[in-house]
């Protein structure tokens, strides 16, 4: 043991306790001995290239080009989505994908181009590749979108999954996004990114990296157009963005670019062109609907390490029904467990625990348990007994069981990616629906296992089952989380079939829409951690996952009555609006940080609870589309540089843009406002754009504007669905959307379409049909 793993060692004692701290020492030990016995060493590795192209074979949507040393595969789908894989790589398996790709396009053509090279010719781009190997994505003008150089392998041992090396040339004036949650964004700027789903090991600000959830998903945005880069391997890796310079007019640009490191897997990816909901409509065929949660997980939900008691959880929903405060959902957190067990209940504490829920249910709020994957490895345990009979947990490459250190202490990690394992821990979730939860999060899941020094997860050379495919932790490592969340997804819908689960996961990778959301993980609590929840909710839309939000008020800490309210003021117009904090941070109800901020918070809840049909229509549009919830400004005009840069605001929707407040002391803001006309809806004044604005943003409330002409869906004065139109100008219309909400099943209601239209100072809003739009209209605006 080195001096800095003595000082780790000590570090863990002091965090975690004696005896805890002593298993992450044990811990960390074991992981390093079982990786140095079962891990090849990467001494003499040899670096190979394509070489030059030796001949081509034209196939349905593309072909197959060989190479000296490489073969590469090109297929252009129906859906306009162009895929490459090299050495034999093949879309499937893929944990990523919705069952099977689509079909090859059969109007996509094979050809030879005039510089000695081939292309593929189809109808959204065309795909060059040279002679040497590099690879370059088109508009169906001849713009280059991307570049990429031929790639390099390092073959490490016989048998093993060589590494990779790809370097990508884009435009000057690109813009990157994606990459999962990253705290830094929501633009990415110059610097390396690492694909590892990491506990941060505590609460995390701007620029911490990586976090919980990673994936190789990036979005890039430059006048040449927009496209998604998504590089199908699972294995540890990073990737460099390089911004470019323009040479103001000299003609003499330095490209941006990008060189993505793979530790193993295939050299494979899909790249996805065309406008922003085009992309993201694409990318949901390829990996999956998103999730539509429970209309009542839409709504405000409280959560707190260190509840402690039913009497408790009665206090707290008790204070938000006595101050008028609107609450759907509480979160129990590992302390109701007995001793932090995953499946149990700390009956002491919690004696009647279906009673507690029942009785809030009453009141109209969800209980919703958390879940971590470790289980304690006790054989008196009835969990781990039946898991270790069964063969359920994760072994190492001498066929034991993994240890782990944990909450509970010494634990076992089921592996999820075993399909027996997933039935097997799916009907687990029979004893949360019984003790009356409706909904679960899954936390620890990237998985941790406590360390005391190395990584805090499990070995590397440990063993999974990869759906009959056999690896190791290398591999299975990113897909943890993921298939934990389908295990958790597939059991729930079979317990309860006629009800649409609820679930979010602190870690995950590209397809976890399929299954849910997740939120921040532990942000802390500071100027620095409000702007990094913006970060990671913008960023993971962009990637496919369009439900999350962060913890309001941070994780840790004790936030200022300024900083609580401008953190609560974004999380109402977040798709995963909930309160969180530690065992040892400051509470975070309302009432706690004075009458002020106690008023407009229940102005706040009560506009977010106006709001409901709005963001229901939003869940659906993301199932049916794939355009998140919130979406960046530039979302609907990427070729405006403007809005490329602007990361203070965003888009709910496509009828508002919310401007939070990012800065201590701020009253003033300067907006930037997408083309058309824009409406605060606070003053009522209207604002054209695109152009920046200066606007007041009092303590009592954050800039909100309705775009001219939109109809929103939101409850009416009765308590019934109601259009709130915001006038177009004279002579002009305008539209909205409505999915009606149809309860909790799993009923797809038809998208309803109205039209606005102002005539001689009258607005009027009827259905696309022409006819009456069936409900009250309120006019905002005139």
């Amino acid at each position: 043991m080195n001096g800095r793993d003595l000082v780790r060692s000590a570090k863990a004692v002091g965090a975690l306790g004696a005896a805890q701290g002593m298993r992450a020492v044990r811990a960390a030990w074991r992981n390093r001995r079982a990786d140095a016995a079962a891990l090849p060493s990467r001494a003499g590795e040899r670096a190979r290239v394509p070489g030059l192209l030796t001949g081509a074979e034209p196939g349905p949507g593309g072909g197959v080009l060989r190479f000296e040393r490489a073969e590469l595969r090109i297929t252009v789908t129906t859906g306009g989505a162009v895929f490459w894989g090299w050495d034999g790589a093949g879309p499937e398996p893929s944990y990523a994908l919705a069952g099977a790709p689509p079909p090859p396009d059969p109007r996509a053509r094979l050809e030879p181009d005039k510089e000695g090279g081939w292309r593929v010719v189809s109808e959204r781009a065309t795909v060059a590749v040279s002679r040497h190997g590099a690879v370059q994505v088109r508009t169906p003008g001849g713009v280059v979108l991307r570049h990429d150089l031929p790639p390099r392998w390092w073959e490490v041992a016989p048998g093993e999954p060589a590494r990779w090396v790809q370097r990508t040339e884009l435009p000057a004036d690109a813009r990157f996004f994606g990459l999962g949650g990253r705290s830094s964004g929501p633009r990415l700027r110059a610097g390396a990114y690492r694909l590892w789903n990491t506990d941060p090991g505590g609460s995390f600000g701007t620029g911490d990296d990586p976090l919980s959830l990673t994936m190789p998903v990036l979005m890039v945005v430059a006048d040449a157009g927009t496209h998604l880069v998504f590089h199908d391997s699972s294995w540890d890796g990073s990737v460099s963005l390089r911004e470019g310079e323009e040479g103001a007019g000299s003609g003499h640009d330095r490209a941006a670019g990008s060189e993505l490191r793979m530790d193993g897997g295939p050299l494979r990816c899909w790249v996805l062109v065309g406008a922003p909901a085009r992309i993201l409509g694409t990318w949901t065929a390829l990996t999956g609907k998103p999730a539509v949660p429970p209309s009542w997980a839409l709504g405000h939900h409280h959560a707190r390490w260190g509840f402690g008691s039913e009497e408790e959880v009665r206090r707290v929903a008790e204070g938000y029904r006595e101050h008028g405060l609107a609450l759907d959902a509480l979160h129990l957190d590992i302390d109701h467990l007995d001793a932090h067990r995953v499946f149990t209940v700390d009956t002491e504490r919690f004696p009647k625990l279906p009673q507690l829920a029942a009785e809030l249910l009453g009141e109209g709020v969800r209980l919703v348990s958390i879940v971590d994957p470790g289980v304690r490895a006790d054989p008196a345990e009835e969990v781990y007994a039946s898991g270790s009979a069964a063969g359920v947990f994760v072994r190492d490459a001498r066929g034991r069981e993994v240890r782990g250190v944990v909450w509970p202490g010494e634990t076992r990690y089921p592996d999820f990616t075993d399909p027996r394992v997933r039935e097997w821990w799916g009907a687990r979730y029979e004893e949360r629906l019984g003790r009356g939860f409706a909904g679960f999060w899954h936390d620890m899941n990237e998985p941790v296992s406590f360390a005391a020094f190395g990584e805090a997860t499990l070995p590397r050379s440990a063993r999974h089952a990869l759906d009959g495919r056999g690896g190791d932790h290398r591999e299975a490592h990113n897909l943890y989380a993921l298939c934990m969340a389908r295990a958790a997804y597939e059991g729930l819908r079979a317990l309860r079939p006629g009800e649409r689960p609820f679930l979010f996961s602190r870690s995950g990778w590209a397809g976890l829409q399929r299954y849910g959301g997740t939120w921040s993980g532990d942000v802390a609590t500071g100027w620095e951690g409000l702007r990094a929840s913006l970060s990671l909710v913008l960023g993971l839309g962009l990637c496919g996952v369009p439900y999350s939000g962060p913890d309001v008020g941070g994780f840790d800490g004790h936030p200022s009555p300024e900083l609580y309210l401008r953190w609560f003021q974004l999380g109402a117009y977040l798709p995963l609006f909930r309160t969180h904090s530690a065992l040892t941070a400051g509470r975070r109800e309302p009432w706690e940080f004075g009458a002020e901020v106690l008023g407009h918070a229940r102005e706040l809840l009560a506009e977010r609870r106006r709001l409901r049909p709005y963001f229901m229509t939003l869940a659906q549009l993301a199932h049916r589309a794939g355009a998140p919830y919130v979406r960046p400004l530039w979302w609907s005009a990427p070729e405006d540089r403007a809005l490329r840069d602007c990361e203070d605001a965003f888009l709910l929707g496509d009828a508002l843009v919310v401007a939070p407040v990012l800065q201590e002391g701020a009253r003033r803001l300067r907006v930037r406002l997408p083309r058309g006309r824009w409406y605060d809806t606070a003053t009522g004044r209207c604002h054209r754009g695109p152009a920046g604005i200066e606007v007041e943003a009092p303590l009592s409330r954050i800039p909100v504007f309705a775009r001219a002409g939109a109809v929103i869906p939101v409850l009416g004065p009765d308590g019934g669905t109601a259009l709130e139109v915001w006038a177009p100008g004279e002579g002009r219309s305008g539209s909205g959307l409505l999915v009606p909400d149809t309860g909790d099943g799993w009923a797809e209601p038809p998208v309803e379409r109205f039209t606005s239209r102002q005539r001689d100072g009258r607005v009027t809003v009827t259905r696309d049909s022409g006819e009456d739009p069936g409900y009250p209209v309120l006019v905002r605006g005139l």
